[in-house]
């Protein structure tokens, strides 16, 4: 598959009706920052703040121990998939609490996270994409992530956030992209979903009805038989695309 295509060649590949793209849902971990230098920094200052004020703690649940018990939190509690503050906090409170420390400073530590957790790098075309792509669509965040826009400084560019924490399922439930179209008032066909996973993001959106765009950053193949409407390296290379087609802002 041609990874980088001019405006001209994504017409000939864009799978879609005429009916014109009226909002974009985009995710944000992976998509507009990279994810993992932030989970390793976060989970350092974690780590750090343990050391101080729970050694034992820190002692017998360093980096991977830790890592290795937030994931056994998961499997233990299929309930909590689609919350990784649940899963972090509760995987907290049994690693003092097995550690003979107050599980009550889980809610302490967890915010030290957090703090790092929303202390992100942006791709380089992340910013001005927003903005080119604000400028003649509506913009919403659809996430499985925990990351708070507000905090990020990234909120003014768009109308909402949409997490499957505060929805109650993730993607690639259908569900949670029809309650991001619901919110914007316009049915599936007339969203265009952004994300850069495969699974999660491109096949969640086509089941729900939603055009889809992979955004392919690691140049990666595709595997699936379903294939996006549309593969971009970028999101200045969509908003270059999407001039060159009519828009129409839907009244808010």
């Amino acid at each position: 598959m041609v990874l980088a295509q001019s405006a001209h060649e994504l017409r000939d590949t864009w799978r879609m009706n005429s009916s014109p793209i009226r909002a974009i849902t985009l995710d944000l971990d992976d998509t507009l920052w990279p994810i993992w230098p932030v989970i390793e920094r976060a989970e350092q200052a974690l780590h750090e703040w343990l050391l101080r004020h729970c050694p034992r703690t820190a002692e017998r649940f360093p980096i991977v121990e830790m890592r290795a018990l937030r994931a056994s939190v998961a499997d233990a509690h299929p309930h909590l998939t689609h919350d990784y503050c649940a899963q972090r906090t509760l995987s907290l409170q049994q690693a003092m609490r097995a550690s003979g420390e107050d599980p009550a400073g889980a809610s302490e530590a967890f915010e030290v996270f957090m703090a790092e957790r929303n202390r992100v790098d942006l791709y380089p075309d992340a910013l001005d994409g927003l903005h080119r792509l604000g400028a003649q669509h509506r913009l919403a965040a659809l996430t499985n992530g925990n990351a708070d826009l507000q905090r990020i400084g990234l909120a003014t560019h768009f109308e909402f956030a949409l997490g499957a924490r505060e929805f109650g399922r993730a993607k690639p439930d259908p569900s949670i992209f029809l309650a991001a179209c619901a919110r914007l008032d316009l049915a599936p066909h007339e969203v265009l979903h952004v994300g850069d996973d495969p699974e999660l993001d491109v096949l969640g959106a086509r089941a729900a009805g939603l055009h889809c765009a992979w955004i392919n950053r690691r140049d990666e193949q595709w595997t699936h038989e379903c294939a996006p409407d549309i593969t971009i390296t970028s999101l200045l290379q969509l908003a270059d695309w999407l001039d060159s087609r009519p828009t129409a802002k839907s009244p808010t």
